[in-house]
């Protein structure tokens, strides 16, 4: 599935490479068709440190904020990230499983991390994310089209309700689902209009 100038070994050319060791297999036979949008900012709401790069490296200070000791010792990752100037961080290959779901379900599955590919947003649950964030979005969901046979788009909130609550209501779903063009049984019911 190599796409010269576009993919290399699930490894997309237009992100930033920072290689997270938090990520396994995905299981034979696994159809990557989910997208799962989160967001994150580390400590909350403060934006444009290294913290997530670090988290997802195994490298974070716990010690640096006290905030940081409510999550001492997690081991997460995420296939990408989207910095609030749109800037593009890919940590785990697409082909592999990244570590961002935890207990979930969709479309009758559990356990999306096997077959989805995870994208964070640098914000907080419920803020609104920047118009870069929703171009960097805008291109690369197609570029993982090109790739998997995507069907489905939804927040960390839609696979782990009443756990999860991000990327929240600030999320612009219309916005996003008319950047991409894409049919609205794509999106969560009531989320992206019809």
């Amino acid at each position: 599935m190599n796409e010269p100038g576009l993919w290399r070994d699930g490894w997309y050319g237009f992100a930033r490479q920072l290689r997270s060791p938090n990520f396994g297999p995905r299981p034979a036979g696994a159809e990557i068709d989910l997208i799962v949008l989160h967001s994150i900012s580390l400590p909350p709401g403060q934006y444009g440190g290294d913290e997530v790069q670090r988290l997802f490296t195994n490298l974070l200070d716990w010690d640096a904020h006290p905030y940081f000791d409510r999550i001492r010792g997690l081991e997460v990752s995420a296939h990408f990230y989207v910095r609030r100037n749109g800037e593009l961080w890919q940590f785990v290959s697409c082909d592999d499983r990244a570590w961002h779901a935890g207990a979930s379900c969709w479309r009758g599955r559990d356990n999306c991390n096997d077959d989805s590919i995870g994208i964070e947003l640098e914000g907080i649950e419920g803020g609104a994310f920047e118009a870069a964030q929703y171009e960097t979005l805008a291109s690369l969901c197609p570029a993982l089209a090109q790739r998997h046979p995507i069907r489905f788009v939804a927040g960390h909130q839609h696979i782990a309700p009443g756990r999860k609550e991000d990327p929240g209501a600030g999320f612009d779903w219309h916005l996003l689902r008319e950047q991409l063009g894409w049919d609205a049984a794509m999106f969560p019911p009531g989320e992206a209009g019809r």
